[in-house]
């Protein structure tokens, strides 16, 4: 069986893009079948996202309002587009779902885990707040239910590991130093990477991978760490994602973002603006790691 959860990922990321890009309504099903073949091209469960989403999009008045009443004060501009939009779909589910096929605490537990994995600080607590007013509002239906038996949880130990590499990459130009950074449609300001082959070399890897994705040639010059997480493959399971990032430098000239639905902006910045940006909280010591060596060294 598909996984779910990347399924319901794929939406929310397919809801945030016509929330914060302003899409037509006519033109989301493009966007759900671009990032269905980007993040999953071998998921057979795409009816099950088809269906989630235009159930969210039909009932998208109906469910703002749901979401007035259950956080009166969140008015729902004031509400962040990847929360907003994870309470849509949650709800959605909640309400509106077959509970045969989505049980009301899968509903709720999804919302929260994606929340997790694509919110700020917060937004876990805040999305387990309303749904859980919500919840209890209709009546707490299947609190006694025993749930079915779940997989085994596969071991750290076991899960397969997926090489990546990337690179903080710097150019000089007038005197002041300048970061590329790529700018993902989750909200946040992060590193350009990508997976590398089974035999490549990892610093070979990481030149291929910033070339192709943000158009630049660059030179190694220093490797500032290593960062380890876990996601979710839909024939693999979870996998354990292992990046090399590097210090790279590059001529100071425009990007070129490639054209692929997770990234929507590439910018280059000055080291003194870079730490008013929005960053993952693992890529942010990396950031903070290469500014100190080029400050350091002067370059």
């Amino acid at each position: 069986m598909a996984n779910r959860h990347l399924s319901r990922s794929i939406v929310l990321q397919t809801l945030f893009e016509w929330d914060l890009n302003g899409v037509e309504k006519n033109e989301i099903d493009t966007v759900l079948t671009r990032n269905v073949e980007e993040f999953a091209p071998n998921n057979s469960d795409t009816p099950f996202m088809k269906k989630l989403l235009d159930g969210v999009m039909q009932k998208q008045d109906e469910l703002n309002l749901i979401i007035e009443k259950a956080a009166p004060d969140w008015p729902i501009d004031r509400i962040s587009p990847v929360d907003r939009n994870i309470l849509r779909l949650g709800l959605y589910e909640l309400l509106f779902a077959d509970r045969a096929e989505v049980p009301a605490k899968v509903a709720i537990n999804e919302a929260i885990e994606l929340a997790k994995q694509f919110g700020g600080e917060n937004s876990s607590k805040f999305v387990n707040g309303v749904l859980g007013a919500v919840y209890k509002e209709i009546g707490e239906p299947g609190k006694d239910e025993v749930g079915k038996k779940r997989k085994r949880e596969v071991p750290y130990e076991e899960m397969p590991i997926e090489r990546l590499a990337g690179a903080v990459v710097y150019a000089s130009d007038g005197g002041e130093i300048y970061l590329a950074l790529v700018h993902d449609i989750f909200g946040h300001w992060t590193l350009t990477k990508g997976g590398i082959e089974e035999t490549e070399d990892v610093q070979e890897g990481a030149i291929r991978k910033i070339k192709q994705e943000i158009g630049l040639a660059v030179a190694i010059e220093a490797e500032l760490g290593k960062n380890e997480y876990i996601a979710t493959h839909p024939e693999k399971g979870k996998v354990r994602k292992q990046v090399n990032y590097f210090l790279a430098q590059a001529p100071y000239q425009e990007l070129v973002l490639e054209q692929k639905g997770g990234l929507d902006d590439a910018q280059w910045f000055k080291v003194a603006d870079i730490l008013d940006l929005n960053f993952y909280e693992d890529i942010l010591p990396i950031v903070t790691k290469a500014i100190t060596m080029l400050v350091s060294k002067k370059v």
